[in-house]
């Protein structure tokens, strides 16, 4: 190859490089433009002396939307989230407001799916400042879909459906799901298995923990598992007992003096064992079991929508 060769070769090669990086700025410019007009779109859409949100409702979807920023849509996520938190740091929002500030954030996380704060924060304004259970769910399971791994996302829809809907084995499923992702708090587990048992599904949660059980190594988490597992039996054998109890009245006309006597009847072929090494103990006047080392039932205390029950 003679030197003449080599440099047309050369030359040729330097023209291309400086058409593509040509072609790299150009759009880069282009995607810059897109975001300077969504910013001045957003600036030109909002009266500044009294920060009306209304117009967050006049955005694009953010199907419609991303296309046009050529690639930087994290970019789009982020100015349009700068200027809804402009919004979210009002005092009180309408109704209508609140469902501008829903559709936002439905933009911001079409344009960056990954974007899991906004999720996270969506979840907890639109539930307990908007009272909009309905679209802080919608936007949780969309932020579940995209972020299978983020633990707080699963854990507010169990909060929801637990506290404001009154789903317990719903909102008991999210709470299990959360505490199998990494980075979850240690309650997980336990508060999981409580709403499993007040939903009437205590095999369930025994063996939601006998798995948790299996895959943890660490001894006092294991121990911790272990201890709420024995808490899950004994609501289970006193449901047991208790049915055995209201068994025995139907076909007596009374209560039982002893739980003895639910063998004697033959409601019972065995009395379970007290997991603590306690005992169950009947109340012969009202039928109401309960464990000598355990008096509480299992159970989550919540609040309802009036307040403390």
């Amino acid at each position: 190859m003679t030197f003449s060769s080599i440099t047309r070769q050369s030359s040729r090669s330097a023209t291309n490089i400086l058409i593509r990086i040509g072609l790299l700025t150009a759009g880069c410019i282009l995607a810059l433009v897109s975001i300077f007009q969504l910013q001045q779109y957003l600036d030109d859409r909002t009266d500044r002396s009294t920060r009306q949100i209304e117009e967050l409702a006049q955005l694009p979807r953010g199907e419609h939307l991303k296309p046009v920023l050529l690639g930087y849509h994290n970019l789009g996520a982020d100015v349009v989230w700068l200027r809804l938190l402009q919004v979210l740091g009002k005092k009180r929002n309408t109704a209508d407001e609140y469902e501008w500030i829903y559709h936002a954030m439905d933009v911001i996380t079409t344009l960056d799916p990954q974007y899991d704060y906004v999720y996270y924060a969506g979840g907890v304004v639109l539930t307990n400042l908007a009272n909009r259970v309905d679209l802080s769910n919608r936007l949780l399971e969309k932020g579940f879909k995209e972020n299978p791994t983020v633990w707080n996302i699963p854990f507010l829809l169990g909060y929801n459906y637990y506290f404001i809907l009154g789903d317990a084995a719903k909102a008991a499923d999210y709470i299990a799901a959360a505490a199998r992702l990494p980075g979850g708090p240690a309650y997980l587990p336990g508060l999981a298995s409580r709403m499993y048992a007040e939903a009437n599904n205590p095999e369930t949660a025994l063996q939601f923990l006998g798995a948790l059980w299996q895959q943890t190594q660490d001894a006092d988490t294991r121990e911790v598992l272990g201890k709420r597992a024995k808490e899950i039996m004994i609501e289970r054998d006193i449901r047991e007992l208790e049915t055995a109890v209201q068994g025995y009245r139907s076909k007596q006309g009374s209560y039982p003096k002893a739980l003895h006597d639910l063998i004697l009847n033959g409601s019972l072929s065995q009395l379970p064992q007290e997991p603590f090494g306690g005992s169950y103990q009947l109340d012969s006047k009202t039928g109401q079991v309960r464990s000598s080392t355990h008096p509480d039932r299992l159970r989550v205390f919540r609040l309802d929508k009036q307040g403390v029950l």
